[in-house]
């Protein structure tokens, strides 16, 4: 997958657990709504507080590279870069999306 193609296969996380192309139910509201908060609590590993603090949105790594995020109701974002931290995230990956966030004022909390 590219970049575009996986933040569109997470788009239901933004979209209240309904497919943005379709508006087929992936997951329910409120199954969406858990899935955020995990992803929130633990998405990144051992850095999520950090994610959190920097980029206030929820969101997921992966050992590839990549890192989604999203915001509830808005969009969902995807980033890669295969340069990977101590702790296994994406270098340029986080501080791409922390500046967006910056950028843009879209952190949630």
């Amino acid at each position: 997958m590219n970049t575009l193609e996986l933040a569109r296969s997470f788009g239901f996380l933004a979209n209240k657990g309904a497919d943005i192309s379709s508006n087929q139910v992936v997951l329910t509201a409120k199954q969406n709504s858990q899935l955020n908060s995990l992803m929130f609590t633990s998405g990144l590993y051992d850095a999520t507080g950090d994610f959190a603090y920097r980029v206030g949105m929820p969101g997921k790594s992966g050992v590839g590279g990549a890192i989604v995020a999203c915001v509830p109701n808005r969009f969902s974002i995807a980033v890669w870069y295969p340069k990977l931290n101590q702790v296994g995230n994406s270098v340029a990956g986080l501080y791409a999306l922390e500046q967006f966030a910056n950028k843009v004022n879209l952190q949630l909390f």
